[in-house]
């Protein structure tokens, strides 16, 4: 879990860097794209071409478009309509999806699975829960679309990575994940992308380094991995916790005026949520 806890505090500052310096600044699209190139700079190079199956390249490919191409793209579209806050609000929805997504993978329901998910939802809830803009609808349908297509990815990866087991380490297969985002990232710059909202300050463009290095490449390639250490339930439940750590970045940075007590008692129910699942796993409900 050591990973997931990790990128969940790159996530967290990713979502106010985001919000604070490239939403309404820089095209969305334009940092969609230089995202996934400079973090498809770190892993192709590292990555075997040769001896790898066909339906695991297949596979990557799609987990890549789904998991950041099409996330990321309804994400940064979501920042015109929604500030920080609201952003993360919506995005508690992620773990029913991977509960879901999972289960119906493995044709079973697993109660332990969605009671954690559950009880996370309800935590991020207690911390996030005022009034919105009149740009909700919008929003929160591509947030929507952005968390079905994160959780399809990452559930997807952890099935496919147990189909097609290797000697390979993680990372010499995992540079197809970033051409299958790139498929995606680079047709929807060129169709519908703005020359006039490029970078401009070096700041912008530091950000933009440090999420296509940090938050793209290692953070993405971190969290799959560690997805396929845990779960189902743990991982719906850590989707969720950067929540949490979220509003608190923008709350001791970026100055935003949370309610701190809302926080805390948010954050420890979604940890009580983490629990449960773990639960879950070492004392499995009896048959019938």
């Amino acid at each position: 879990m050591g990973y997931l806890l990790f990128v969940t505090l790159i996530q967290a500052f990713s979502f106010s860097l985001i919000g604070e310096y490239l939403a309404g600044h820089v095209d969305s699209y334009f940092a969609v794209l230089v995202r996934v190139v400079l973090a498809g700079l770190v892993f192709i190079p590292l990555t075997r071409w040769r001896q790898v199956e066909p339906s695991f390249v297949r596979g990557m490919l799609l987990i890549g478009a789904l998991q950041f191409g099409v996330t990321y793209v309804c994400l940064y579209l979501s920042f015109r309509v929604l500030t920080v806050p609201e952003v993360l609000l919506f995005t508690i929805l992620t773990p029913l999806h991977v509960t879901l997504i999972e289960d119906a993978l493995n044709r079973r329901f697993n109660p332990w699975a969605l009671i954690a998910a559950l009880v996370a939802v309800a935590g991020a809830a207690v911390i996030r829960y005022d009034r919105i803009n009149p740009d909700f609808f919008m929003g929160f349908l591509l947030l929507q679309l952005a968390n079905f297509t994160y959780a399809a990815g990452q559930v997807l990866y952890k099935h496919l990575v147990a189909r097609h087991p290797s000697d390979l380490p993680h990372y010499r297969r995992f540079g197809y994940f970033y051409l299958g985002a790139l498929a995606v990232a680079l047709p929807a710059f060129l169709m519908f992308g703005k020359a006039d909202f490029w970078p401009e300050a070096p700041l912008q463009w530091g950000v933009l380094i440090f999420l296509g290095l940090v938050s793209t490449a290692l953070g993405l390639y971190w969290w799959n991995k560690g997805a396929c250490m845990v779960n189902g339930g743990t991982l719906a439940v850590m989707n969720n916790l950067h929540v949490p750590v979220g509003l608190l970045v923008n709350l001791l940075i970026w100055n935003q005026h949370e309610e701190l007590g809302r926080l805390l008692l948010g954050g420890s129910v979604i940890l009580a949520a983490v629990w449960i699942s773990r639960l879950g796993v070492r004392q499995p409900l009896p048959a019938h």
